[in-house]
């Protein structure tokens, strides 16, 4: 059976899509690009003939795998509503208790870019932007009062610092920290950082 022609950007996201299946089966380091090309039956030209190398294949699978995560957060986090629900929407769903699917994907990337200076740059980008988006809302709501916070930008980097911690211990070593205990910090540490007092923390506990 003859395959479908696919555009240059539908045929694009067909490899990425199978590069990022495959990290997550294989690792980065295990990747090759002959995987990539036989999960789809074409030739490792046509792999490289797209990306040109096996760093800039991963770099462009990470950044993919990534934006949809990073889309998914802003819808979050620009629904109507305060910016406390919002902030705590957000964070819960980005947790590692929580349904955001590329936390695998962000640990490769993270180790990987040790070494892969393309791979570096991507998985920095994608980090500023998810930080500059939590601070943005913790900025509206302390500019609306609804609760004190003089440093959003440093709350950002907090939370996302201890949400990847929490990530690598959960996903590195399943069954070492029960699932409501880190839920429970995670949204003690929100609480913190927003200012709020016990009464007012429960409603970011949910």
């Amino acid at each position: 059976m003859a395959r479908v022609r696919l555009s240059v950007a539908e045929r694009r996201e067909e490899l990425l899509r199978a590069a990022v299946g495959q990290i997550e089966r294989r690792g980065v380091a295990a990747l090759r690009v002959a995987d990539v090309a036989a999960e789809l039956q074409v030739s490792n030209a046509l792999v490289l003939y797209h990306f040109a190398t096996k760093e800039k294949l991963v770099a462009a699978a990470f950044r993919y795998a990534a934006e949809a995560d990073l889309a998914h957060l802003r819808s979050l986090l620009d629904r109507r509503g305060s910016a406390l629900r919002r902030l705590r929407a957000a964070v819960r769903w980005y947790s590692p208790t929580g349904q955001a699917k590329g936390w695998k994907l962000w640990i490769e990337g993270w180790a990987a870019s040790l070494r892969e200076p393309a791979l570096r740059e991507v998985a920095q980008d994608l980090d500023r932007q998810w930080k500059a988006a939590l601070a943005e809302v913790i900025a509206q709501g302390a500019a609306a009062g609804e609760f004190g916070c003089a440093d959003p930008k440093g709350a950002a980097w907090r939370l996302t610092a201890l949400l990847d911690g929490f990530a690598v211990q959960t996903i590195t070593y399943e069954g070492g920290l029960p699932r409501r205990t880190m839920q429970r910090w995670v949204d003690e540490a929100l609480t913190r950082e927003l200012g709020l007092g016990a009464g007012e923390g429960a409603e970011a506990a949910g």
